[in-house]
């Protein structure tokens, strides 16, 4: 844990993530990423410089079998107030739309409920739980399929709406989490999308856990690249 938060206030400091009085959303999945943010950013509030509001937030797509009590029940516990909005993104996806290729509209139309969510209820900042592998993955995808060079930027200010995207996990690694996760027993819950490990990021995924066996050091060493601002301009 001392690890991923180490992570979580080296991004937050350098990418001035979080100001005083802001009021921060985490959106909380009930995935392994989501869950470990929510605890690493209400540990952080501990030895925080500023001060900040923190809330869970959490999309309920239509799916059956998807329970939100254990997520609910944990955010109690830490006292932190956990927000459940009602879609039916699942059904037009997946039953009216019928979607082929489903992850691009599902996760625009996600974003707008969130963002709508915390335009409605003062919030200002909105907390996702990517993480480095996260972020190499999509920019090898966009490399891949898009034919350029493109990752999700630390921190994103979204003028419509006036609200900041930020990513405090960005320097900590999916072992990292998975090892957390375990830890503190986060109540981590099965995605059930019907699309959930098909999607093109599952075979990026593959891709790279196969280059890495060859090349250790290739995760630092695009890390590294994405921060060089002389070379990519990726992050500045």
């Amino acid at each position: 844990m001392r690890k991923v938060l180490g992570c979580l206030r080296k991004a937050v400091e350098k990418f001035d993530m979080i100001q005083e009085d802001d009021r921060v959303a985490v959106g909380v999945s009930g995935g392994k990423d989501s869950l470990m943010l929510l605890h690493a950013l209400h540990l952080y509030r501990h030895f925080s410089p500023v001060k900040y509001e923190l809330c869970a937030l959490t999309l309920d797509m239509g799916f059956e079998g998807f329970d939100t009590g254990p997520l609910s029940a944990y955010c109690e516990s830490i006292g932190v107030a956990h927000h459940i909005i009602k879609t039916e993104i699942g059904s037009i996806i997946f039953d009216v739309r019928k979607e082929k290729n489903p992850c691009s509209l599902c996760a625009r139309m996600r974003r707008g409920a969130l963002h709508d969510w915390m335009v409605e209820n003062g919030y200002n900042k909105l907390a996702l739980g990517h993480h480095a592998d996260d972020a190499i993955e999509t920019l090898l995808m966009s490399l891949l399929y898009e034919g350029r060079l493109h990752t999700f930027q630390p921190v994103t200010y979204l003028s419509r709406k006036n609200i900041t995207a930020i990513r405090p996990l960005l320097y900590a690694t999916e072992k990292d989490i998975i090892g957390a996760v375990k830890r503190a027993d986060l109540p981590v819950q099965k995605s059930p999308c019907p699309a959930d490990k098909e999607s093109a990021r599952q075979e990026a995924k593959q891709m790279l856990k196969e280059l890495y066996k060859t090349h250790p050091q290739a995760r630092e060493r695009i890390m590294h690249a994405l921060e060089n601002k002389e070379q990519t301009r990726l992050w500045f």
